[in-house]
């Protein structure tokens, strides 16, 4: 990661999440966060393995295509909660996330809105660990 002036950027290295291999590691780790999240959190309930996989990429596309845009409209609370509301928009993700498995007819709810939070929180904590761990894999040798 390099600053400029107040602009962070990541570097781009082969192998990251702009490849095949990162969007598997990035499914991987969603799949893992939402399995620990129905481990740890009551009402947040995934059937089955089939069920995790689908949730899982149903998750994906959720945070890769409406996230970001939902991100932008609540920009001025994310600012006057300092990035606290960030957590209400994650678990308004994973509540979509069900709706949308429960549409498909998949095995995989969140009963309440604190589930969805806990769930959330439980999940941006497990994807931070796991995304930092598999760091290690997504550099080229010798970067670092």
């Amino acid at each position: 990661m390099r600053f400029r002036g107040v602009i962070v950027y990541r570097e781009s290295w082969p192998g990251s999440e702009d490849t095949l291999l990162g969007l598997f590691i990035r499914f991987v780790v969603n799949g893992i966060a939402l399995w620990v999240a129905s481990l740890l959190v009551r009402g947040f309930d995934i059937g089955s393995w089939q069920a995790l996989v689908v949730g899982a990429a149903v998750f994906g596309i959720v945070n890769a295509f409406i996230k970001p845009v939902l991100f932008w409209l609540t920009c001025l609370f994310q600012i006057l909660t300092l990035g606290l509301f960030t957590l209400l928009l994650n678990a308004a993700m994973l509540a979509l996330t069900a709706w949308v498995a429960g549409q498909l007819e998949v095995d995989f709810t969140v009963d309440g809105f604190w589930a969805a939070v806990l769930g959330a929180l439980v999940v941006s904590v497990t994807s931070t660990v796991l995304t930092r761990f598999s760091g290690r894999w997504l550099r080229a040798p010798g970067s670092g």
